[in-house]
């Protein structure tokens, strides 16, 4: 039997960062079809294995254990599978840069698609989105990061950081050709960080397998539609 079960729609979106901290550290995991996404949603909140809104959910079935929130997740298992910096520090810099790189996908997706992309409104956006790309270059680099070496805390191993900047920048880069050229004219550091932390091969294995079962879908719905017309 797996440890852990996790509940996310079938695009690498939000969720991908969850797959990344399992695969990273050689977790196994279940899971679940839109179907039992879908009845678990539409359970009351009493019957739920943790209260929660929308996915991503992750149980963990050794310690008895439910949680939701993707931030929340990632903080959960970088503690239970140490992968976190041993300072409150560092670990607090952590919860930070998850919830940077969860604002960024709000944004990239006008708040799950509240709005549509036009071409004035991604030309607009390209300047916040390179700063979104120097502040995480910003955070690495205050801690000894370059396009070759070092990791964004200044750790001796890949962290979950490493692995919430690497997935999001390499995920929607793969997809939208236009995002990769600002990522790399930018910050050529998050650019190398974040090759060196995918090409890893529990993460290489990861992203082929995001493609063989996903295509190139990135977080779905009319939203997507709107992004490939002004990013691709």
């Amino acid at each position: 039997m797996n440890t852990f079960d996790l509940y996310y729609w079938p695009v690498p979106f939000r969720g991908q960062f969850i797959r990344g901290i399992l695969a990273h550290c050689g977790c196994s995991w279940d899971e679940h079809d839109v179907a039992a996404i879908e009845g678990l949603m539409d359970c009351g909140a009493e019957k739920q294995p943790v209260a929660f809104m929308g996915p991503p959910v992750l149980i963990d079935r050794e310690r008895n254990f439910a949680i939701s929130q993707m931030a929340a997740i990632a903080i959960y298992l970088g503690e239970r599978l140490d992968i976190l910096p041993t300072t409150v520090e560092g670990r607090t810099l952590s919860a930070k840069i998850v919830n940077d790189a969860n604002d960024v996908l709000d944004e990239l997706t006008l708040n799950g698609g509240r709005e549509m992309w036009t071409r004035e409104k991604w030309q607009e956006f390209v300047p916040r989105l390179q700063k979104w790309i120097r502040i995480f270059a910003d955070t690495g680099a205050r801690n000894g990061l370059s396009a070759a070496s070092g990791f964004m805390l200044g750790t001796e191993k890949i962290g979950v950081a490493d692995i919430v900047t690497a997935i999001l920048w390499t995920t929607v880069a793969d997809r939208f050709p236009a995002i990769k050229g600002l990522i790399e004219d930018t910050s050529p550091i998050i650019w190398g960080l974040s090759r060196r932390v995918v090409a890893t091969a529990p993460l290489a294995a990861l992203n082929s397998k995001s493609f063989e079962e996903y295509g190139n879908a990135y977080c779905g719905g009319e939203i997507e539609k709107s992004l490939r017309k002004v990013a691709s």
